[in-house]
């Protein structure tokens, strides 16, 4: 694809249940419709040839199978949560491809946890086929890039958990959000398509709901937004997204957007 895009693809929009849920019978759940269909969420970012997948929980290795992703070029962290890490161990096949470990970038506490929990990968001497992954620690409003792909991480809150949104350019990705500060705000300003969580219509502790989410929306003003990290309790896709303010959408696993990137490529705001 040309340098002069960047594509977003939605590898997962559900809860850390999924959609549909184990045991339910709720009319999303026995839905037909596709796109009430849906995995842990994730999201895989290209451009330029270079490829990003933002976590990588227990459905990963079904996603990847799904968009055929054939090459990888890293794993961006958002937090430590099971949905988001756990299918961390099926980046072997990418090992295999691409003869080289697996960047994995997060927070330090949460590189301390991928370690904790697959320590299997960090013994002096793993057993041979074991996954192989490279861990870099970034901070909160600290820039870095993969591949010349230049990334602002940022801060938000998930209840009292810290974790991280990333920025790309005009492309801002935000999942478990409850909270943001001022701060962060100010790095996410010019967002043109947002991302953002909405997990259904009731107050929760650690997420927004879709009134507060619409509210975010209206207040970043993107000229596009979609809500993912979305709940059976939302209601069927068909019924929830004819009611949204104009711009706003309910993502789905496998839509694709293609977002235009100008001459000031990856201008952050300071």
């Amino acid at each position: 694809m040309s340098p002069s895009s960047l594509k977003a693809v939605f590898l997962g929009t559900g809860t850390s249940q999924g959609v549909p849920v184990i045991g339910c019978d709720c009319p999303v759940c026995r839905s037909a419709d596709p796109r009430d269909y849906r995995l842990r969420t994730s999201l895989l970012v290209e451009w330029a040839g270079t490829k990003i997948a933002i976590d990588a929980g227990p459905d990963f290795r079904q996603q990847m199978l799904r968009e055929g992703v054939h090459e990888l070029h890293a794993v961006l962290l958002t937090h430590e949560h099971n949905d988001h890490i756990i299918g961390l161990d099926d980046v072997r096949p990418f090992n295999f491809r691409q003869q080289k470990n697996m960047p994995i970038y997060g927070l330090p506490r949460v590189l301390d946890d991928v370690r904790a929990r697959f320590a299997y990968v960090f013994e002096a001497n793993p057993y041979p086929g074991a996954p192989r992954m490279k861990l870099f620690p970034i901070q909160a409003l600290v820039p870095f890039s993969v591949n010349e792909l230049p990334i602002l991480p940022f801060s938000i809150w998930h209840g009292g958990m810290d974790i991280l949104g990333f920025r790309f350019g005009p492309f801002t990705y935000i999942t478990d959000m409850k909270t943001i500060s001022g701060e962060s705000m100010k790095a996410i300003k010019g967002t043109e398509i947002l991302v953002v969580n909405a997990l259904h219509h009731t107050p929760h502790y650690s997420h927004l709901n879709l009134e507060e989410a619409i509210q975010f929306v209206e207040e970043v003003r993107p000229r596009e937004a979609y809500f993912t990290h979305i709940s059976h309790h939302m209601g069927r896709y068909s019924d929830i997204a004819r009611q949204l303010p104009s711009g706003m959408f309910l993502a789905y696993d496998g839509l694709h957007l293609e977002i235009p990137i100008s001459s000031n490529l990856f201008t952050f705001a300071k």
